[in-house]
Order: structure tokens, then sequence, then C-alpha cells
């Protein structure tokens, strides 16, 4: 999942995407409304973490464009201005949530889980397919209660297809949600995690299948194509 982290503030900005790429998670970084404004108009995101008091743009504005351009991306505010009109206004604008500074960092991670959540349309945090358990909390796979060892790239790359179990995701878009700005991951690399995935996922009845000229999807049958 793709993340765009808006906060002027550098050692805070610093913490926090730590934080979520440690997770797994793909994070840019920008630190004025400018070029939030500008990085959110030409990129996609899943995620946008969005502090209000920024130079150049207020984030606010940022927030009132993104909603203009029908942005769906989700948007979580993270700022000082915890007034109640403030906050009934980022509400209004089109946020999907709001958290005051200073804040508890678990508390920040699980309001990102469940908002990542709820943009793959997903309710619970546990989701099954065929023989094989997502829980979205732990970011962790198992079959019959036993992990599933995934190294880091791809377990975003079967956290992505699983979500959207049976559809075809874009190989452009796979290359986006696990990558940033300043990534390089050419399509070409992901045949290659498709590939690995594929050798991980036989013993559980499951398999990463190609849409010819499209991209991948996840499939219950686990006979060679």
């Amino acid at each position: 999942m793709r993340i765009l982290l808006v906060e002027d503030n550098q050692a805070l900005a610093e913490g926090l995407s730590a934080i979520l790429r440690g997770s797994g998670y793909a994070v840019d970084v920008v630190s004025d409304g400018a070029s939030a404004h500008a990085v959110a108009a030409a990129e996609s995101f899943d995620l946008v973490i969005l502090d209000l008091n920024l130079p150049e743009m207020d984030g606010l504005d940022v927030l009132r464009a993104m909603r203009a351009r029908q942005n769906r991306a989700a948007v979580l505010i993270l700022t000082a201005r915890g007034t109640p009109e403030e906050r009934v206004k980022g509400l209004d604008l089109g946020a999907d949530d709001y958290m005051i500074k200073p804040f508890d960092i678990s508390e920040f991670e699980a309001r990102v889980r469940v908002l990542l959540r709820r943009q793959a349309g997903l309710r619970a945090s546990v989701v099954s397919y065929g023989n094989v358990t997502l829980d979205l909390t732990a970011r962790s796979f198992s079959a019959g209660g036993v992990p599933i060892e995934i190294p880091a790239r791809e377990l975003g790359l079967l956290e992505l297809l699983f979500m959207r179990a049976g559809k075809v995701v874009a190989k452009e878009a796979i290359v986006q949600s696990l990558t940033g700005l300043d990534d390089d991951l050419s399509p070409n690399a992901i045949e290659q995690y498709v590939s690995r995935l594929r050798k991980r996922l036989a013993p559980y009845g499951l398999t990463v299948r190609t849409a010819r000229g499209i991209g991948y999807y996840l499939d219950k049958t686990a006979s060679p194509e």
C-alpha cells in the first residue's frame, strides 16, 4: 500500500516514515503544501497523512484540491490544530480521520491500518482465501494457524493480490503500490517476485496467475499455467 506523508517537521517525518516503511508500506515524504498538491495530483496513493500547518499551501487547501479532483485516497489529518471547529472543517472537506499532536504511535499505526483496510473494501482485520489467512493487523500470513514466512517485498505483493483476490491487478498498479518516488522497481522485477510467490504458495493450494498484457491475480487452483 502506498502512502504520502506530508509533514514539515523533519524529525517527525523521518520517524513516522521509518515506522511505516518498517511495516512494509511504500512511503513518499514531502514537507510543504505546494509539493503535496503537485505530488497528489500526479501520483496515486492509498493514504495521505496530512499536516495542516504547512509552508506555501495550507493542508486544508491541499485536501480541498484533492477532493475537487475526485481524488479518493484516504486522508488522515495529523496536526496540532485540534479545536472542534478545525476538526469539523477538516472532516467536512473530506478527511477520513483526524489525530491531534502529540499522539500515541500505536494508535497512529492502528488508524493507518484501519484506513488502508477500508480503502481495500475490507471490514474485518482477518481475511481468508482458500487455505491461507491474512491478518491485516499483524500483516502476516498463515495456513492452518502456522505462519508462512515471506520476505518483505513479496509480502507486500501478496497482500495487494490477497486483498483483491480473484481480480486482476495491473502490473503498473503493483509497481506504484510497492514503490515510492525514489525507488526503482521495474516491471521485470515484479515478474521475479511473482515467480517466487508461486513457489511459496504452491503447498497451500494458491497461485498467482498472469493476465497476459494486463497484470496478475490470485487463484485457488494450484495447477501450473
